[in-house]
């Protein structure tokens, strides 16, 4: 009979989940999914299902990666909610399987694997794009995913200034005072972009607010909201310029706004660059379009357990004898 399914809250998965474990296992995930080898990884486009009572979609993400033993699903609820709403936007559960026998073996929160892979995967994006000289990073948005991306691009790399814009002023406030480092809240998106070498979007806006004409060319963008196909962030002149970077084909296709709405071309996966097959053109202006992946939220979720059932070993290794 098999053991009942381990439980894992969001502080649990936030205090065993480290950057530096992650960010490796994510380029390995990206690198092998690009490769289209159905016999390695299954990874069918999110399924949403529409909840337009409440303006929100519910979208179930399952991925099954063979080599690694991995068999896991995602179920994510996102709503667009009202300026000024107490609700959050996002709300995630990430099961994991044994692959041989079908049952659960974990059930997690979703909200900080959701945070961090997706932020891991943005700095991955920002590592093989960003200008050679990058010194300048800006911030659009104050809420989880911002202070995601916030931790982990100042933890990989050395900016001079950071630039923070919000919807809400106070609430950018908020968010910069939790912070530590030189970081200014600006009071428009222009204000916060101009001279920007790496600009992040992560915002619950439906309509653009990036225009090219503020960017500074060669400037990296990671777009990171906007995740379904009549929502954007990023206006034409921009998606148009820029040469576009992705996940998945399959899933900016038919679920980025960004892309479908302005009509740009895709140039390359992030994972067709970790293989060698497309060029980082790092001196050019670039987007990449963050949708997140099944496989990102499996390979996180993996690390998560090991690293859990690695502490309840070394906790029951040290015990005493009378315990």
């Amino acid at each position: 009979m098999a053991e009942s399914p381990v439980l894992l809250n969001t502080d649990v998965v936030a205090r065993l989940l480290c950057y530096d474990d992650l960010i490796p296992r994510l380029e390995s995930a990206m690198g092998k999914f690009s490769k289209r080898d159905s016999s390695e990884i299954i990874q069918p486009v999110r399924s949403v299902v529409p909840i337009h009572k409440h303006d929100g979609f519910l979208g179930l993400m399952p991925a099954y990666m063979a080599a690694e033993g991995i068999l896991c699903t995602k179920m994510v609820a996102f709503y667009k909610r009202a300026e000024g709403s107490s609700l959050p936007s996002t709300q995630a559960t990430v099961l994991l399987f044994d692959p041989e026998y079908g049952n659960v073996t974990a059930i997690m929160d979703g909200e900080a694997i959701t945070a961090r892979r997706t932020a891991a995967v943005s700095a991955i994006s920002a590592k093989l794009l960003q200008p050679a000289l990058s010194e300048v990073l800006c911030i659009l948005g104050s809420g989880q995913q911002a202070r995601s991306h916030y931790d982990v691009f100042t933890k990989v790399f050395k900016f001079k200034e950071v630039h923070v814009w919000s919807r809400r002023r106070e609430m950018a406030e908020q968010f910069v005072n939790d912070l530590r480092g030189l970081v200014t809240v600006c009071s428009s998106v222009k204000e916060a972009v101009m001279g920007a070498d790496v600009i992040v979007t992560a915002t619950g806006a439906s309509e653009p607010i990036l225009f090219g004409e503020w960017v500074k060319p060669g400037a990296h963008i990671a777009a990171v909201g906007a995740c379904r196909p009549d929502w954007r962030e990023l206006d034409d002149v921009l998606m148009r310029e820029a040469l576009v970077y992705v996940d998945s084909r399959e899933g900016a296709l038919a679920e980025s706004g960004d892309i479908i709405l302005s009509g740009a071309q895709i140039f390359a996966e992030l994972g067709e660059v970790i293989n060698g097959s497309f060029p980082a053109q790092r001196e050019k202006t670039t987007v990449f379009k963050s949708l997140g992946m099944g496989i990102q939220d499996a390979v996180t979720a993996k690390l998560v357990l090991e690293k859990w059932k690695s502490e309840q070993l070394r906790t029951k290794n040290t015990a005493s004898p009378d315990d």
